[in-house]
């Protein structure tokens, strides 16, 4: 024991000297540099304008900062922590040493006042300033030396700025490209009384060739506009002239139509030194299209179905954007190509070959994954088998098989301290809407049918089985880039118990919860999901909502005059199945407070009614909280309902599963970069489920007007390390308010203490986990 405490202690001796080190360091970041430099620390600015307000001013002077170069040396807390690395790496020196080595390639150099070219940036800032409209701006800098430390200050005299005062499409209308620039004229960007502003003209050329492109003009190009300006009208305003430049080609000029259309939907880059050789004996399909199949692996129908630009039509990108996008996502192809050659047949036509490559057609992964939660460890293996382009159709078929043990490696064993699980899932996705009407979404994305079907047995050993089949039929499809829409027609959930043994039999009597895990479930209906997010948004406010209401049973109830309460319970396969509506909705707001600062803030609500052949939500349906997502100074499933209390089934706080008809759950959290791959986090989370009905073995459990004092607190710090691929997220909570103590001391603040190895086991919560929470 004594040896073991040695080696920490020297363990800790050694970090703790390490980090002196690195603090030493940082504090001297000019440690090697030469006698004759001097240390970079930052390009400062100063705006010199009384016409800008001060909020204004200080943020144009980070935005003309960060253009300077060099960029100075990386600094945390006001340390230079990787010129720190650098300077234990040995600085110049260049040993051959692996940890020097790694130091260094960690770090940074130091950046020298030398490397600074002051002429340089300030041209760079007169140049930045002009561009936003000060057209008399000017520049001047100076060094300031303290010590072996240097700052170069940089004044900034943007004068007056200059505003737009008129705005001219100078175009030739009667001719043909001049009519339709002029038309684009409604939707400018550049407004009267707004200041002259280089990208926003730039913005305005593309604008106009968007809209170019959509009327055929395949050749134009945004260089071949050219917006001239004219500052001599005083004022400090300009009028701004929209031109087409002399050079620019004739055919530019003209719209072009769509002639033939080429497809090779087997295309080997190996397969033809001829590239656009198509065999003679290929006929159209439709007579639209030149299908280039000879062995039939595509249905010619469905390929046709996703291509938008038909011999011809105008010209329109908007089609050629929306064919490329179908034929990627229709994955099956590993690569899509294609070209737009002048006709030889007509003038102002292109041919259009497609060049699709195919992905292997059958594949297989195999996972092996390694889960803990709390005293739980475990391992799983998935192996999934896919087959693209199952049935000709572009359908994707697979398969997917899985097997994983859990088991209790803390704590005292208790009934539940293993459990086997293994099972199968067969589905084919069509990348269509197989319904009896003619409906569609739009063109813009694919719409999918999908029909799956699973099968699950799971053996907790010493307590019972579960044997649970599943089977799902519906549609998913997108509406635009921030709406998603899935609609399951058929959602059929089947669970049977087998072999409770009398240990939990014996349980479920002392506590009644568990009688519910091994209820036979028998549920089936529709349910829809609407998904909204602009979270891809750069902006400062982003939101996520995600909708759902899903049934089963009702009109079948309805007909069979199912009732509960009076007894008569109805069943099917000789099973009670379940009779409920339930709605839920989670909202996100994020709202960027910084360039590497973020409040991210969620609101969750499940409600539920169960009537008809059910008293409450079937099992597999009920809501919970806790856990790693949801409020993490609670464990998973173990808060509610209500303010019951929790009915511990095992020492270490082992709790049955806490569930309910209703739930409510509240999370804010302040995420922030330390610096790197490694950020940090605050949070609070709230939050409890209820129940429908009254259970005389849940008291206080049920949703009443008094839920707001029943709502769980607590609150936490976390790490979380951005591997860009993958984020990993490590949080510690603590509860601040407990909804199943006495009514009027339900805060528990006063009870923390961190040092107390009891309190620490019983209310300190680590969460290791993958990804936010939200």
């Amino acid at each position: 024991m004594k040896k073991k405490k040695g080696v920490a202690m020297k363990i800790k001796h050694l970090l703790g000297c390490s980090m002196g080190a690195l603090l030493i360091a940082s504090c001297n970041p000019t440690k090697y540099v030469a006698d004759n430099e001097k240390f970079y620390k930052e390009g400062d600015v100063v705006i010199h304008n009384d016409t800008i307000p001060e909020e204004r001013k200080e943020q144009f002077e980070t935005f003309l900062e960060e253009s300077l170069l060099p960029k100075p040396n990386s600094k945390f807390l006001g340390m230079y922590w990787k010129v720190g690395l650098w300077n234990m790496g040995g600085g110049p020196d260049t040993t051959n040493n692996f940890i020097r080595k790694w130091l260094k390639k960690q770090g940074q150099e130091p950046v020298l006042l030398s490397d600074v070219n002051r002429e340089y940036n300030q041209n760079l800032l007169r140049g930045k300033m002009e561009n936003l409209g000060f057209f008399t701006a000017r520049v001047t800098s100076d060094t300031l030396i303290d010590g072996k430390m240097a700052t170069v200050r940089y004044d900034a005299f943007p004068g007056p700025i200059y505003r737009i005062n008129e705005i001219h499409f100078d175009v030739d209308s009667t001719k043909k490209l001049g009519k339709s620039i002029v038309g684009t004229k409604e939707g400018t960007l550049l407004r009267p009384g707004s200041n002259y502003n280089l990208d926003v003209i730039l913005n305005e050329r593309d604008r106009i060739d968007n809209r170019l492109k959509e009327q055929g003009y395949y050749y134009f190009s945004p260089d071949n506009i050219l917006l001239e300006v004219d500052s001599t009208i005083g004022n400090n305003k300009v009028n701004m002239y929209v031109t087409v430049k002399p050079e620019t080609p004739a055919q530019a000029k003209e719209p072009q139509y769509i002639g033939n259309v080429y497809i090779f939907p087997d295309w080997k880059e190996t397969s033809s030194t001829n590239r656009r050789r198509v065999p003679r004996n290929t006929e159209k399909y439709d007579d639209k299209y030149y299908i280039v199949d000879p062995q039939n692996k595509y249905r010619k129908k469905v390929l046709a179905n996703h291509i938008f630009l038909q011999p011809g039509d105008l010209y329109n990108r908007w089609n050629h954007n929306q064919t490329i996008n179908h034929l990627v996502n229709l994955n099956a192809f590993k690569f899509v190509k294609n070209d737009f050659v002048d006709s030889k047949d007509s003038t102002n036509h292109l041919d259009v070959y497609y060049y699709l490559t195919p992905m292997e057609r059958k594949s297989i992964r195999l996972e092996l994954v390694g889960k803990t939660a709390a005293v739980y460890n475990g391992t799983e293996v998935n192996a999934n088998w896919t087959l693209k382009n199952a049935f000709k159709g572009f359908e994707t078929l697979t398969l997917s098989v899985f097997g994983g043990y859990e088991t209790q490696t803390g704590g005292n064993v208790n009934l539940n301290s293993s459990y086997i699980r293994y099972g199968a899932e067969v589905g084919i996705t069509w990348p269509r809407l197989l319904s009896p009407y003619k409906w569609a979404p739009g063109k813009q994305y694919i719409p999918k049918t999908f029909l799956k079907a699973g099968y699950e047995f799971l053996n907790r050993r010493t307590a019972y089985t579960l044997n649970s089949m599943t089977l799902n039929y519906g549609y998913a499809w997108k509406e635009n880039l921030q709406k998603d829409h899935n609609l399951t027609l058929a959602e059929i959930i089947y669970v049977q118990p087998r072999g409770i043994s009398d240990e939990y039999r014996a349980q479920m009597d002392t506590v009644p919860t568990l009688r519910h895990i091994v209820d036979p479930q028998f549920s089936f209906g529709p349910n829809y999901i609407y998904t909204f997010t602009n979270s891809m948004e750069n902006k400062k406010h982003t939101f996520y909502a995600k909708a759902g209401l899903n049934t089963s049973g009702n009109i079948l109830g309805l007909i069979q005059g199912a009732d509960y309460n009076s007894g008569k319970i109805k069943n099917i396969f000789g099973t009670p199945y379940s009779q409920f509506i339930k709605a839920e909705a989670d909202l996100r707001h994020y709202m960027k407070i910084t360039a590497n600062s973020t409040l991210a803030s969620r609101v969750m609500i499940g409600t539920s009614y169960s009537y008809g052949n059910s008293r409450s939500l079937p099992y597999l349906k009920q809501y919970y909280t806790g856990g790693p997502n949801g409020l993490r100074s609670f464990r998973a499933r173990a808060v509610g309902p209500g303010s019951s209390l929790p009915e511990n089934i095992g020492e270490d706080n082992f709790f049955a599963d806490q569930t309910g008809d209703l739930k409510l759950e509240l999370n804010t959290e302040y995420r922030a970069k330390i610096a790197g791959m490694l950020h940090w986090a605050a949070f609070i989370d709230a939050g409890n489920v209820w129940l429908q009905n009254e259970d005389p073995n849940k008291p206080g459990g049920k949703f009443s007007k008094a839920f707001l004092s029943e709502l769980a607190v607590g609150g936490g710090l976390g790490l979380r390390l951005d591997l860009d691929f993958l984020i990993l997220r490590t949080d510690f909570a603590i509860p601040f308010r407990v909804p199943y103590r006495p009514k009027d001391d339900r805060w528990v603040f006063k009870y923390i203490d961190i040092r107390e190895r009891d309190w620490r086991r019983d209310n300190l919560i680590f969460n290791l986990a993958i990804g936010y929470p939200f």
